[in-house]
This record gives structure tokens, C-alpha cells and sequence, in this order.
């Protein structure tokens, strides 16, 4: 195993002592002063790189699957061999009439194609392995129950004779608090990140955009647990003490203080998309709106929203889809109560939140509790890749529209 490991170290300089001999051998053929070649060397050594190390690469990662199977002393010597038998083979393809653009383009869709093939099987896999389960799940506790039912507590007691020992699975509450967030995030992160776009696309000159519009971004590349820190340790003693100044009793851990800190992360999102497809509106329309004498506000509001709109409809489902799927915030700012409320101001939980719970230390996967866990995520899997698809063909037909 240790041979074959290290062989693997030699199949990229057999790739770059194959593009070297295939350009020097085009060159040659160009200096020669006779007929133009075909293509030009670059792709001669593309070529003969690419028979020198992909044979090389399919037999190494055989050879690891294989290790208790060959000896690795012949497994590292087989590559080795397989590799310059690769690349004597292509050198002595190359001429000056050998279409070695053409092979290499084709080589390069043929993996552009099987990388596609292996995302779609991945995703394929992820939503079997989690149906299966869900199934699974569904067989124990009938469907209607889980959807439709109004409390949610998963512990089973370990003995017959123990109080709740049957456990309750009703999802609603966590439906509820899943959607309540969203909303919460969604009235910071629209009106914000859209007329951020507005302005930045319509109002703000070259130099203010080219500052605005990074650090605006930079929202977005914060990892979800820092604003989860964030939201409990700033933002929810805050709203408990303004709440308290008041008269109201806003729980340390509230739909409101998770929705706002998602709605914060999520403007990035809806501020880039909506900046993209507001700039996709040809100016010719908004030079047809100054000329019959609309001001810029009027010209915004009546001709550059409108033709927008579906591009911008499909960055907000994108938006309410990550807010959906979000899970670090939730977690530390929501809580863990499934508590069926429309009341911002209370703890709720979160689809997201319940998973992580669920899941969290050794899990014996045959009981309902855990496999509760496969039943959330096929449903969250479900309407987020609904938003998803959604966005994608209102995206899609407002650029076929201005293209």
C-alpha cells in the first residue's frame, strides 16, 4: 500500500514530462519550415499528457481499492509501465496533419460530462440514502401524524413502564417556528438587499459601487457560527433588555433575534442577485422612460422594477431557501423548544435545529427518535429543492427575455 500510495506522486510528472515531449515534437515539426500543423503545440502536449497520466491515474486508484489483492511492488510497477506506454503510444501518433485539438477537446467534454453525471448521482445518492430512512421512519409512525400532528417530543423511554414512552411526532410546531424565522429574515433581508441593488445599480457612482458593493459581500463569506455567536451573545441580550425597558418579555432565545441575524446573512444574497438582474435591463429602456420626461425615481419604480421583477422574484426564493436550510444560527439563537406559536417574541424551534438534536451522540439507528431525523430531511430536502427549481425557471425566462 505504501508503494502504490507514492506511485500516484509520480503520474503528474509523467503528465508534465508528456506535454513537454509533445510540444518540443510540434515544434520541431513547425520549425521544420514545411505545411502548418494542424494544431498547435500546446495541444500536442495536452494530448500526449493526457494518454501518459489518465491510464496511469484509472489503474493507481484500482490498485488502491486492490491493495490485499496484488503485491504492491507489481501494482507500483504496472502503473509506472502503463503510464510510459501511454505516452510512448501518443508521440508516436503526433504529425504534422494529426488533429490533436480536436482529440484533446473532445477529452476535455467527455470529463466536463462525467463530472456533471457524478454530481447528478451524488445528489441521487443523498436523497435515496435519506428516503430510504424516511420510509423507514413513516412505517412506524403513520405520515398523517407527522404532518398534520400538533406536538412534537421525540424521547422514547427505554422501558415499556416509563411515562412517554411512545413519543410524539407531530412536525407542525416545527413547521410553524421554521417559517415564522424565514418570515423574520426575509422582512430584513428584502427590503435591505433590494434597494441596496436599487442604489447601488441606479444611484452610486463607479467609485462608491466598487467599494459598496465588496463590503456588502463580505456579509456573505462570514461562517453561519460566527453570527450565531453573534446573535446570542449581542443581539438577544439586547432585544431581552429593550424588551424588559418596555414592558415585553422577549425570550433570551427568540424566533426575532434568530430571524433578524439570518436576515443580516441573508442580504448578500438578495442585494447581488437583484444588483445583477437590475443591471440586465437594457438602458434603452430607460432611456425611452427620460425621454418622455419620467425622473430616475419614476423610471425605477415604473420601468426598471417591473422588467426586474422576475429575476428579482428568483433571487428572493433563493434567499428563503437558504433561510429555510440554515442550521448553525437556529440552533444557537432559536433553541430546541417545539413550542407552536406566531408569537416572534418566544422560542421556537427550527426543522434545521431538531436534525442537529436528533442526531447528536450515539444513535441507534431503528427507533423512531433518530429516524425522525431522515423524515425532517426529506421534507426540508423537498421544499427547498422546490424553491430552487422554482427560482431557476423564473431566472431563466426573464434572461431568455433580455439576452
Amino acid at each position: 500500500m505504501y508503494i502504490v500510495s507514492h506511485t500516484g506522486l509520480m503520474i503528474p510528472m509523467l503528465a508534465i514530462l508528456g506535454y513537454g515531449l509533445g510540444w518540443y515534437r510540434a515544434s520541431r515539426f513547425a520549425a521544420s519550415g514545411g505545411p502548418r500543423t494542424h494544431s498547435l503545440p500546446p495541444y500536442h502536449g495536452l494530448y500526449v499528457s493526457a494518454w501518459a497520466a489518465l491510464p496511469a491515474f484509472v489503474l493507481w486508484m484500482a490498485f488502491l481499492k486492490l491493495d490485499t489483492v496484488v503485491p504492491d511492488e507489481i501494482a507500483g510497477l504496472v502503473i509506472l509501465l502503463t503510464g510510459c506506454a501511454g505516452l510512448l503510444v501518443a508521440l508516436r501518433q503526433l504529425d504534422i496533419g494529426f488533429p490533436a485539438r480536436y482529440r484533446v477537446e473532445r477529452l476535455g467534454h467527455g470529463i466536463i460530462l462525467f463530472c456533471a453525471l457524478v454530481s447528478i448521482l451524488i445528489t441521487v445518492a443523498i436523497l435515496l440514502s435519506v428516503l430510504f430512512e424516511a420510509i423507514r421512519f413513516f412505517n412506524l409512525i403513520p405520515m398523517h401524524e407527522f404532518l398534520f400532528g400538533t406536538h412534537w417530543s421525540p424521547q422514547m423511554a427505554l422501558r415499556a413502564d416509563q411515562a412517554g414512552s411512545s413519543g410524539s411526532f407531530g412536525a407542525v410546531p416545527l413547521f410553524a417556528g421554521t417559517l415564522l424565522i424565514t418570515l423574520v429574515a426575509m422582512l430584513v433581508a428584502i427590503p435591505v438587499g433590494l434597494l441596496s441593488a436599487i442604489y447601488m445599480s441606479e444611484y452610486a457612482t463607479r467609485r462608491v459601487r466598487d467599494v459598496a458593493k465588496p463590503v456588502l459581500e463580505i456579509l456573505a463569506g462570514i461562517p453561519t457560527v460566527v453570527y450565531g455567536y453573534f446573535a446570542v451573545m449581542t443581539v438577544a441580550p439586547f432585544f431581552r433588555g429593550f424588551g424588559e425597558a418596555v414592558g415585553l418579555e422577549i425570550a433570551s432565545e427568540s424566533a426575532l433575534v434568530a430571524g433578524l441575524v439570518m436576515g443580516v446573512m441573508i442580504i448578500p444574497f438578495v442585494s447581488s442577485l437583484s444588483d445583477d438582474v437590475i443591471n440586465a435591463v437594457p438602458q434603452s429602456l430607460r432611456d425611452a422612460s427620460y425621454g418622455m420626461g419620467a425622473t430616475a425615481s419614476e423610471t425605477i419604480k415604473q420601468v426598471v422594477i417591473p422588467a426586474a421583477l422576475p429575476g428579482i422574484m428568483g433571487a428572493v426564493l433563493l434567499a428563503i431557501s437558504r433561510a429555510v436550510g440554515e442550521t448553525m444560527i437556529v440552533v444557537m439563537a432559536a433553541g430546541l423548544t417545539a413550542n407552536l406559536t406566531l408569537n416572534p417574541l418566544e422560542s421556537v424551534t427550527t426543522v434545521t435545529a431538531q436534525i442537529v438534536s436528533l442526531l447528536v451522540g450515539d444513535q441507534e439507528f431503528d427507533s423512531p427518535k433518530t429516524l425522525a431525523a431522515f423524515a425532517l430531511g426529506i421534507t426540508l430536502f423537498v421544499l427547498t429543492l422546490s424553491l430552487n427549481v422554482i427560482a431557476l425557471r423564473i431566472v431563466r425566462r426573464y434572461r431568455e427575455r433580455y439576452e
